[in-house]
């Protein structure tokens, strides 16, 4: 009964993985990132197209990624208008808006563009896309959701929070899951709320299991997929 909350793939792989999770008869949504992913540097009607494409594709969820360059120039509302622009095409999809926050220069950066990212209408937050030298870290996690809980207590709005970079093992899974609990509360810990960017966790995951299982730890042959 242990699923993944989405499986994430870019735009060109989206009707692969579509197909694939249909033939297995699950209902795991497809995410896709766009915009641009990893570097952002690209130009705006490009990443929309890209965006829409993903979509029409079958991508229940979007990743975006935010031109760190707005951040670092000061340019907030140009920030607002791109994420804005980028929701609008999500259309139905969920939009989770990466902050790239090892690149933004400060945590007073993270914070303004995540209260931005989630006034431009995000449904979640994301650390990092895993490509920047600093990935998820608590400090910025801290940061970020402490500007999720203000924006709850402004708007009633609750935005989604997902860590994602450099998280390697089911300990450091779990201290993100005590830090949830204890800055947002139980009611984030859900799918819906919270994820956790997991590739690199799968090996640890699967080893974990194996021992709870088993009682015995895993050889190199016993976890074919990691």
């Amino acid at each position: 009964g242990i699923t993944v909350g989405a499986v994430c793939v870019y735009p060109t792989r989206v009707t692969d993985a579509v197909n694939a999770l249909k033939a297995a008869g699950c209902n795991i949504p497809v995410a896709s990132v766009a915009a641009g992913f990893p570097s952002g540097q690209t130009p705006l009607e490009t990443k929309l197209a890209e965006i829409k494409l993903a979509v029409e594709y079958g991508a229940r969820e979007i990743d975006i990624v935010i031109s760190r360059s707005l951040v670092l120039t000061g340019q907030w509302e140009g920030l607002y208008e791109e994420i804005r622009r980028c929701r609008e095409a999500c259309g139905e999809a969920h939009m989770k808006t990466i902050l790239a926050t090892g690149e933004l220069g400060s945590l007073a950066n993270v914070y303004k563009a995540s209260m931005i990212a989630m006034m431009a209408g995000s449904d979640f937050i994301k650390t990092s896309t895993g490509k920047e030298v600093e990935n998820a870290t608590f400090p910025v996690g801290v940061v970020m959701m402490r500007a999720i809980r203000e924006f709850y207590w402004q708007t009633g709005n609750k935005v989604g929070f997902k860590p994602a970079g450099g998280i390697r093992t089911a300990k450091e899974a779990i201290t993100w899951l005590m830090l949830v609990k204890e800055e947002l509360g139980v009611e984030w810990l859900t799918p819906e709320l919270f994820r956790l960017g997991a590739s690199s966790l799968l090996e640890d995951i699967e080893k974990q299991i194996f021992y709870h299982v088993t009682g015995s730890y895993a050889l190199e042959h016993d976890l074919a997929m990691a």
